[in-house]
C-alpha cells in the first residue's frame, strides 16, 4: 500500500451534502462523476492531504443504497493507492485475505479498483485504487 488515496463517505444526496463540505468546512470540490460499475455518483473533495469521496447511490440496487439503509450516512471505506493492482490482489489472496473482487474493475478517474472484504480487516472496508492507467 503506497498511501491513503481517499476516504469514501456514503451520502443520500451529494447536492444536499456539498454545502457542509464547501461552505462550512471551506474545502474545495474537485469534480463530480458517475461510476456505473458501482451504481454511484461521486464527488471528490480536496481536504489537503487526502481526498474525500462522497458516494451517492444512483438507484436502489447500489451497494451504497443498501449501506445507507442499514447503517445510515457516514464513512464507508478507506482507499489505498497501489500500483500493479492485479499483482497486489494475487498477493493478498495467497495470504488468505478474503476479497470482494479478485480482479479489478473500472472506478472513478479511469482507475482500476477492488475491495478487501471487511471481515478480513476487522470490520473496515478497504479499497485498492490503481491510477497508473487513469488520471492522477
Amino acid at each position: 500500500m503506497e498511501k491513503i488515496d481517499h476516504i469514501g463517505i456514503a451520502v443520500k444526496s451529494i447536492e444536499d451534502s456539498l454545502p457542509y463540505y464547501i461552505d462550512t468546512l471551506g474545502l474545495k470540490l474537485l469534480h463530480i462523476e458517475d461510476v456505473p460499475s458501482e451504481k454511484v455518483r461521486v464527488a471528490f473533495i480536496d481536504s489537503g492531504n487526502v481526498h474525500l469521496e462522497l458516494l451517492q447511490p444512483i438507484d436502489e440496487t447500489s451497494t451504497i443504497h443498501s449501506y445507507i439503509e442499514k447503517k445510515g450516512e457516514g464513512i464507508h471505506h478507506i482507499a489505498f493507492g497501489v500500483t500493479s493492482i492485479q499483482q497486489r490482489l494475487d498477493e493478498l489472496k495467497e495470504k488468505g485475505v478474503r476479497l470482494i473482487q479478485e480482479t479489478p474493475k473500472a472506478g472513478a478517474h479511469g482507475a482500476q479498483v477492488a475491495f478487501i472484504h471487511p471481515k478480513a480487516s476487522r470490520g473496515v472496508l478497504y479499497e485498492l485504487v490503481d491510477k497508473t492507467g487513469g488520471e492522477k
